[in-house]
């Protein structure tokens, strides 16, 4: 019975090791990793996004034709994407000054002058690059500068990271480190070697990475070193947080945990000496 005792009490303190591999990349000092952005790790447009394109000139009037109007009371115009009849659609928002287009599910959006633009598979800068050459072939305004923006664009992050929720991405290359600096960094807890990435391709193919972040070479080769919209980022916790954590939530640092511990010594007493 004091064996038993022994050994059910050493289980539950075996979890105050220290944990290990807690540096992230600790192969970069004898690595050298060619790191290449390109055009193709930047995000690139789907269906169900929001952006916001705003043509300038230096005519004014001219390129207001082209630009959505900013309605205030977030009214929007009807929206047949929203309604599921799946064409093209625009939404007026003023919250922030901003007017934004939903790509729809066929990856069209509705333009002023020009009509219906298939955009999805397109990153900013090839977008910018078509409406520009549009508005130029069609003779439409001389001197266009498009600006395309992101605006429902982000990550989720879950799990031991000190601050979990959903960041946005506003630019066209982030990757999965800096997405976990906005979220302030990893836990002591979390695992390093076994950072879950989610991911949700246009054709509705649900794709999982495991990534080790303190694998240099093997985290900037991965398919989810680079992120794109609505990754699911999953940090789960080390092997000593899991043994530290008791049934009821109690950690063997807690004073909740020794309480139960010395109740159960209790009853196993006076069962043994009653």
């Amino acid at each position: 019975m004091f064996a038993s005792l022994i050994l059910l009490v050493s289980m539950m303190l075996g979890g105050c090791t220290t944990p290990k591999n807690i540096a992230y990349m600790q192969d970069l000092d004898k690595t050298t990793i060619e790191l290449v952005t390109s055009q193709q790790n930047a995000i690139r447009l789907e269906p169900g996004d929001k952006i916001s394109i705003v043509v300038h000139s230096k005519d004014p009037s001219l390129a207001a034709l082209f630009n959505l109007p900013v309605i205030s009371n977030h009214a929007t115009t009807s929206d047949p994407f929203v309604n599921g009849s799946g064409t093209a659609s625009r939404s007026y928002n003023s919250s922030d000054g901003t007017s934004s287009y939903t790509i729809s599910p066929e990856g069209t959006i509705d333009f002023p002058v020009l009509g219906i633009l298939k955009v999805a598979g397109m990153t900013r800068s090839e977008l910018t690059g078509f409406i520009k050459g549009e508005l130029l072939a069609k003779n439409l305004i001389k001197d266009p500068t498009v600006v395309v923006e992101f605006l429902s664009t982000g990550v989720s992050i879950l799990g031991e990271v000190k601050s979990p929720g959903r960041y946005d991405m506003n630019r066209d290359h982030i990757n999965i480190l800096e997405a976990i600096t906005l979220a302030g960094d990893l836990t002591i807890q979390g695992q390093r070697q076994n950072v879950k990435v989610i991911r949700t391709e246009p054709d509705g193919k649900v794709n999982s990475y495991i990534v080790d972040l303190t694998n240099a070479q093997q985290l900037m080769s991965s398919p989810a070193f680079y992120l794109k919209q609505n990754d699911i980022i999953y940090v789960e916790p080390n092997g000593v947080q899991k043994r530290t954590t008791t049934v009821n939530g109690n950690t063997a640092l807690s004073a909740g945990f020794w309480v139960s511990v010395a109740s159960l010594l209790t009853s196993i007493a006076v069962l043994i000496f009653k």
